[in-house]
């Protein structure tokens, strides 16, 4: 079978969001190559072509999806100007993915870190590694700016930020309501926003 037959149908970016979809559905072990295959009505081995092993399947996901994650980081520092703003900002990154009836696709494969192959479990450490860095840089600037009040390290809080953000997006999930989530991002937004001086509007 010619490279352009097996392959008609089934390009890698048709494979990776069928993929991403039912990881963020039912976890990484919630599905199978045969499953992709039926989705996109191709046959298994269209899928091996570009990607040999479900591993290297899945470690594909991950980095598209942090290379993805960290464009819209990189936005949210282009487009919006204070450190409150910002974490507003990424708080709705999570939010939106609720909304589309999913989870974080790292947030998932953190669920089942311990049965994924080595190189993906590398892959979402760096996706969690890259986001706390950015978010302890956000607060950073937030406190040296007088308009984030914290106590401890930017890094430590960076780290429980995320660790909230995805524990409110997974308890939202089964109630199926974006709203608990952002409610509950924004009660605890709330709680690190500098006090006002009095006078302050």
């Amino acid at each position: 079978m010619a490279v352009s037959d097996r392959t008609k149908g089934a390009s890698a970016e048709r494979i990776l969001d069928a993929a991403e979809r039912l990881v963020q559905l039912r976890g990484y072990n919630g599905f199978s190559y045969a499953d992709v295959a039926a989705e996109l009505g191709v046959t298994k081995p269209s899928l091996h072509y570009h990607f040999p092993s479900k591993a290297a399947l899945g470690t594909a996901l991950i980095d598209r999806y942090r290379e993805r994650f960290a464009r819209r980081l990189a936005e949210i520092d282009e487009r919006v100007a204070d450190a409150p703003s910002r974490l507003a900002a990424y708080a709705d990154l999570y939010g939106a993915v609720l909304e589309g009836q999913r989870m974080c696709l790292c947030g998932m494969l953190a669920a089942e870190f311990q049965t994924l192959p080595e190189e993906m479990r590398r892959s979402v450490l760096a996706f969690f590694d890259r986001n706390e860095a950015w978010l302890g840089g956000v607060l950073r600037e937030g406190r040296r700016a007088g308009t984030l009040a914290f106590s401890g390290s930017p890094r430590d809080l960076a780290r429980a930020l995320v660790s909230a953000l995805e524990g409110a997006l997974l308890t939202a999930r089964p109630y199926e309501d974006a709203g608990r989530y952002r409610r509950t991002a924004a009660r605890l937004l709330a709680t690190l926003a500098a006090p006002r001086e009095p006078g302050d509007r």
